[in-house]
């Protein structure tokens, strides 16, 4: 006799409680026409049969409980997976607003620089004008007061005046010469060359000899006699150093 019961119960682990119900209720007609129609020798191979058909079905059952479960597991997986995903997406949208705003403080910094090299470029120009209405203001007072100084402290008669000029190098390049005049010392013909700075230092002097004296001093036959002009020196060695490459230095106060 088949357990159509413990039949029924394993197949509605796997199917609706009607379609098992419904199976049972075939293999159960199925078993009572075979009693009834087959000799007992044939009814007890299809009572194997049966049997073989049974365990199939158990194992089918089986099989399809297992499948059940690595369905969940995967959609357990999957679902693990999207959380992930989600996880990764908001982290990225996290990352892309933090770049965001690293970007704005960036243009932002970036406008704040461009602002400060404009004022300070514009600094630059206020600060040049001065020191250039400065030099120019020393210059004009050293056209008049070094004539007077150079008579009494070297013997030297300026010829017209002096003024601040261009001249041309031997290789035709001109450049401005901020005190330029000509004289005589002992009957001798001198060029007048020289230079205002503010605060004088030591490369000031160093550079305009280079720039001014060794360049001009194959332009002109005459001796040049080099002059600077200065407020205030940069420190003490200047004087010192100045003296020992010969040129003389005035200052403001000399005015």
């Amino acid at each position: 006799m088949i357990n159509t019961m413990k039949m029924y119960e394993e197949l509605s682990e796997t199917m609706d409680s009607k379609s098992a119900k419904k199976i049972v209720e075939m293999m159960s007609y199925m078993y009572e026409e075979i009693q009834n129609t087959v000799t007992k020798t044939e009814f007890n191979e299809l009572k194997d049969i049966v049997k073989d058909l049974s365990i199939k079905v158990g194992e089918l059952t089986t099989g399809q409980k297992a499948l059940a479960e690595a369905q969940k597991r995967t959609e357990d997986k999957v679902t693990e997976l999207a959380e992930a995903q989600k996880r990764t997406e908001d982290k990225v949208t996290e990352l892309a607003e933090a770049q965001k705003r690293t970007e704005d403080k960036v243009t932002e910094l970036a406008e704040t620089l461009t602002k400060l090299v404009k004022e300070h470029d514009d600094t630059k120009r206020q600060m040049g004008g001065i020191a250039q209405s400065i030099g120019y203001n020393l210059e004009d007072k050293a056209y008049k007061a070094l004539p007077a100084l150079l008579k009494r402290d070297f013997n030297i008669t300026i010829e017209g005046r002096l003024i601040r000029d261009y001249v041309k190098d031997n290789k035709e390049r001109e450049f401005e010469v901020n005190i330029f005049g000509k004289g005589k010392r002992g009957g001798k013909d001198i060029i007048i060359i020289g230079e205002s700075k503010t605060v004088l230092s030591e490369n000031d002097i160093k550079s305009f000899i280079r720039k001014r004296i060794e360049t001009l001093k194959d332009v002109f036959k005459e001796e040049i006699f080099p002059v600077l002009v200065t407020r205030s020196v940069s420190n003490s060695k200047v004087k010192e150093f100045a003296k020992s490459v010969n040129l003389h230095i005035y200052y403001s106060y000399d005015f």
